[in-house]
């Protein structure tokens, strides 16, 4: 009997050390030591977006390269960006690589990489109308954005009357551009030339003068500075060995 308290009592003891440290854990979203999740919206080429069933582009490759530095299996979670957002703040995926702009609101609730991308904004338009023929015009217009994107609150702090639509795929928002139920779309160029390519309908309003830019980087989340530190040296090496601008010429035009 005293031989099986002990035991009961050794096993409780072992529950209740793994309870405790379970919640100091810097290891993130995954229970399995071998595996890295990175929650991303493939619908933002050439950064993500789908090639069969696969998730691949730009921020893809960015992820590959931190899975291989930290010698673990790259676990896509593809969601709406929103989502995406949500999730590694609530530690459901350990990194955010879709595109994501740096901005002080997102700074107070998730940690950024370096920056690995300087971003146009630009205004998209449907080719036949005429409603909007410059980018001030879209002060007063039904613009398009990405929900969640840095676009999104670009135009919701700085058009006061723009009426603001919120799409989570672009590819509603070009359809809804097409029919004239919306003026004009704001998003990323790159992301736009594919569309515009996409849809022959669709014109990029002034390619030469970007509505604004701002940087990408890879969201982790609050306080995780040990991940954050190793994505750091995997973003910094690739930027130095040109790798960046090679995955984006790779991915440009391939979808």
């Amino acid at each position: 009997m005293k031989k099986l308290l002990a035991v009961l009592l050794c096993a409780a003891m072992t529950l209740s050390f793994a309870a405790c440290s379970g919640g100091n854990s810097t290891e993130g979203a995954s229970s399995d030591s071998d595996k890295i999740y990175v929650g991303t919206e493939a619908g933002f080429a050439p950064y993500e977006y789908m090639s069969g069933d696969k998730v691949v582009g730009v921020d893809m490759d960015i992820a590959q390269a931190v899975a291989e530095a930290l010698g673990k299996e790259l676990v896509v979670k593809n969601m709406d960006f929103d989502g995406a957002l949500n999730a590694v703040q609530q530690g459901k995926v350990d990194f955010v690589a879709a595109a994501v702009s740096v901005d002080e609101e997102r700074q107070k609730v998730m940690d950024f990489s370096h920056n690995y991308v300087d971003s146009s904004d630009v205004v998209v338009v449907n080719a036949q109308a005429d409603t909007v023929k410059t980018n001030e015009d879209i002060s007063d217009k039904v613009v398009g954005v990405q929900q969640g994107n840095i676009a999104d609150i670009w135009v919701s702090q700085n058009c006061p009357d723009a009426t603001v639509k919120r799409y989570t795929k672009f590819v509603q928002a070009a359809e809804d551009l097409k029919n004239n139920k919306i003026d004009a779309i704001v998003m990323d160029l790159y992301p736009a030339q594919e569309l515009v390519q996409a849809n022959p309908g669709l014109k990029i309003l002034d390619e030469e003068n970007p509505l604004f830019v701002d940087q990408y980087a890879i969201a982790v989340k609050k306080g995780n500075q040990e991940l954050l530190d190793a994505i750091n040296e995997v973003v910094d090496q690739l930027i130095a060995d040109g790798k960046i601008e090679e995955f984006t010429k790779n991915h440009a035009n391939a979808k």
